[in-house]
C-alpha cells in the first residue's frame, strides 16, 4: 500500500436509456433492455435469470460486481432480429475520474420465452477468461530532494507489525523494545481495537531486519509489508516534510494509470486501462546541514519550540523545525499563532516611521519604567528606567513605554496596514507547504493600539509569519515563500513595499539589539541583526519567548513555547548560528 492512496471508489451512474421498437414481453428488445438494466443496477440475479444458464450467470456477474462495483451503466445501443449490442460504462478511482467504455454484443433466444444467450463477453470484454478486478497503475516513484539534489524523501518499504487479539505479548514486547513497546502499550492497544487486530509497530526495513525471523514465529503476529514515502534520514522531522509528501501524493496520483485485468489460469491479463504516465523528482529548496542546525538546537529544550528560516532574495523555505515536545502540538512553526511580544516591536517601528516624517531612530522620547497610557498601565521589563533615550535606543534595550505612546498616535489600521507590508496578516497558497503568518486586527480605540504596539493583545503571528516579517526587512519588500524549486507561494494580496530608508533604520536597530541591545549572547556572530521578544499570555504570569534575525540572506524566527523570557530562544539562534559557521 502507498503512502495516503485511496482505496478506489466506483463511482457508476445508473443511466438506462428508454429504446424504442419494444414491442412486447416476448421480444429479443425487450429482454436484452431488461438485461442492459439489471447490469445497471447491480442486481447479479435478476440478470442471471434473463439468461439460458441462470447458475454460471449468477456466479460470474456476483463475482464482477464484488471486483468492479455494483453500479455501472449499460444501456441498449442497437438491435437486429435477435441480435443486440451494449454500450457499458464503468467509472473507477477517485470521483470517478477513471472511465472504461466499450461495447458488447449478444443475442437471445426464444424457448418457452426469451432468454440472453449467456456469454461472459456480452457483459465485459475478457470476462470469459477469467474474473475481473480493478487497480491502479502507479507511475516510477519520485524522490523529494534537498536544494543541493540530495535524496531527502524516497518510497521505502515498511513493515506494519500486526497482532491478533490473543498474540503472545509478552514476546513481542520483548523483540519491539527497542523501538518503544511495551506489553502495557500492546493491551491498551488491543483493547481500543474492541476484539479486532491492531498495528503494534511499523518498521523500516533496517529495523525489522533484525527481528523479522523471532516475530515470524510468534503466536498471533502477522507482518504485512508495504510501501511510504520516509525520509532516507530516519532522525530528520519536521511539519514541511507532511506537505511535501503531500504534494508528492497529490503527482503520483495525477500520473497513475489504470488497468482492468482478466485472472486467468496462467495469471492476469490486463483487458483496459492506460499506462502511468512519467513523473518528476521534487526538488525543494531544503536546506539539510540548517535543517539538521535547527533540529540540534531545539533539542536540548523541553518546551514546545521551533525554528523557521528563509532566504530573503528568494523567499525561499531553507529549514523548518520542531521539537519533540512542539510536535505532540502539531505543526505550530508554520500555522500556530501567538502573541509575538517585542518582536512586533519592528512593526510598530515602521508604521511609526512611515507615519510621522519627523521621526527618526534619532528621535529622542521617553523611556519611563512604567506609563498609564489611555487607561492601560504599561511596564518595562523588570521595570527598568532609560528617561530620553534616543528610538534606536529604546528599541535595542526593548522599551514598552516608548513603543506603547508611538503605537497609540497611529490610525486603528496602522499597524495592521504596516503588518502587511511585511507580510504578516497575509495568506499564501503554496505548493507543499501550508501556513498561516498571523492576525493583526484593526484596533478600534487607543487602549487596543497600546496592547498591539507591544505585540499583545488580538496580536498573533506563527513562527513562520515572523520569519516571513524579517525576510522582508532584509529583502526591501516580501519575498513569495517556496519550497519547492521554482513553485513561489501566491499571496491573497500585494501590499505596498516598506519605504528603503524605512527598513534601513530598522535594520540599523536590529544591529544595535546584537551589539548592546537585549541580545548581546549574539555579538559574537559578525553582521547578526536581530529582535528579541517576550510575550505574556493567559494570565500574564507566564510568557513565551521569541528571537527573529536576519544574517546576511537568512532570516529567521525562533519561538520556544512558556519559556518565562526571551533568554531560550536567543541561546537556541545562536546554537543554529555557530554550527553552520
Amino acid at each position: 500500500m502507498r503512502l495516503l492512496r485511496k482505496t478506489p471508489v466506483l463511482l457508476l451512474a445508473l443511466a438506462l436509456l428508454p429504446v424504442a421498437c419494444s414491442t412486447g414481453p416476448d421480444q429479443p428488445e425487450t429482454v436484452a433492455e431488461a438485461f442492459a438494466a439489471a447490469l445497471s443496477s447491480g442486481d447479479a440475479v435478476a440478470a442471471a435469470a434473463l439468461t439460458d444458464a441462470p447458475d454460471p450467470a449468477t456466479a460470474t456477474l456476483t463475482t464482477l460486481f464484488e471486483n468492479l462495483g455494483a453500479n455501472d451503466t449499460v444501456r441498449v445501443v442497437g438491435t437486429d432480429d435477435n441480435f443486440f449490442t451494449l454500450e457499458s460504462t464503468w467509472k473507477f478511482g477517485p470521483e470517478g475520474r477513471n472511465e472504461w467504455t466499450y461495447t458488447s454484443t449478444g443475442s437471445a433466444t426464444d424457448a418457452d420465452g426469451w432468454k440472453i444467450d449467456w456469454d461472459p463477453r456480452t457483459v465485459a470484454p475478457g470476462l470469459d477468461l477469467g474474473p475481473l478486478s480493478y487497480s491502479p497503475v502507479w507511475p516510477r516513484p519520485a524522490r523529494v530532494l534537498d536544494a543541493t539534489g540530495g535524496e531527502l524523501m524516497t518510497e521505502q518499504v515498511v513493515t506494519l507489525v500486526r497482532i491478533a487479539p490473543d498474540a503472545d505479548l509478552p514476546a513481542v514486547a520483548a523483540l519491539l523494545a527497542p523501538h518503544g513497546v511495551t506489553e502495557a502499550g500492546l493491551r491498551s492497544a488491543l483493547d481500543a481495537a474492541q476484539g479486532k487486530s491492531t498495528t503494534a509497530a511499523v518498521l523500516r526495513e533496517a529495523d525489522i531486519a533484525p527481528v523479522r525471523d523471532p516475530l515470524t514465529g510468534v503466536f498471533g503476529v502477522t507482518l504485512a509489508p508495504q510501501t511510504r514515502l520516509l525520509t532516507v534520514d530516519k532522525a530528520l522531522t519536521g511539519p514541511a516534510l507532511a506537505g511535501l509528501a503531500e504534494l508528492w501524493q497529490e503527482q503520483a496520483d495525477a500520473a497513475a494509470g489504470w488497468a482492468v485485468r482478466a485472472q486467468t489460469a496462467q495469471g492476469t491479463q490486463r483487458i483496459a486501462g492506460p499506462d502511468a504516465t512519467t513523473t518528476s523528482d521534487i526538488t525543494t529548496t531544503i536546506d539539510i546541514d540548517l535543517q539538521n542546525a535547527a533540529e540540534g538546537a531545539l533539542a536540548p529544550l523541553t518546551e514546545p519550540a521551533a525554528i523557521v528560516a528563509l532566504r530573503p532574495s528568494t523567499g525561499e523555505v531553507l529549514a523548518v523545525a520542531q521539537n519533540a515536545p512542539a510536535d505532540a502540538q502539531g505543526p505550530i512553526a508554520l500555522t500556530g499563532l501567538y502573541p509575538p511580544g517585542s518582536t512586533f516591536k519592528t512593526v510598530t517601528a515602521s508604521a511609526a516611521l512611515q507615519a510621522d516624517s519627523d521621526l527618526t531612530v534619532d528621535t529622542v522620547l521617553p523611556c519611563p519604567g512604567k506609563a498609564t497610557i489611555e487607561g492601560r498601565t504599561i511596564p518595562n521589563d523588570n521595570g527598568f528606567d532609560l528617561g530620553q533615550v534616543p528610538l534606536h535606543t529604546a528599541f535595542a534595550r526593548s522599551c514598552n513605554t516608548t513603543m506603547a505612546e508611538l503605537g497609540v498616535r497611529l490610525p486603528p489600521d496602522g499597524l495592521t496596514a504596516a503588518a502587511a507590508q511585511l507580510g504578516l496578516g497575509v495568506d499564501y497558497v503554496t505548493p507543499g507547504l501550508t501556513t498561516v503568518t498571523g492576525k493583526v486586527p484593526s484596533a478600534e480605540n487607543p487602549a487596543q493600539r497600546v496592547e498591539s504596539s507591544i505585540g499583545q493583545g488580538t496580536v498573533t503571528a506563527s513562527p513562520f509569519g515572523m520569519a516571513l516579517v524579517a525576510a522582508s526587512l532584509a529583502h526591501g519588500s516580501t519575498p513569495a515563500p517556496a519550497i519547492v524549486r521554482g513553485q513561489p507561494g501566491t499571496a491573497d494580496r500585494q501590499p505596498e513595499p516598506v519605504p528603503a530608508e524605512v527598513t534601513a533604520q530598522i535594520a540599523a536597530m536590529m544591529a544595535e539589539t546584537v551589539s548592546v541591545g537585549t541580545a548581546t549572547a549574539l555579538r559574537d556572530i559578525p553582521g547578526l541583526l536581530g529582535k528579541t521578544g517576550t510575550a505574556e499570555y493567559l494570565d500574564d504570569t507566564r510568557a513565551h519567548g521569541w528571537f527573529v534575525g536576519i544574517d546576511g540572506d537568512l532570516a529567521f524566527a525562533v519561538f520556544v513555547a512558556d519559556a518565562g523570557s526571551s533568554g531560550p530562544a536567543v541561546e537556541a539562534a545562536g546554537r543554529m548560528l555557530r554550527v553552520t559557521r
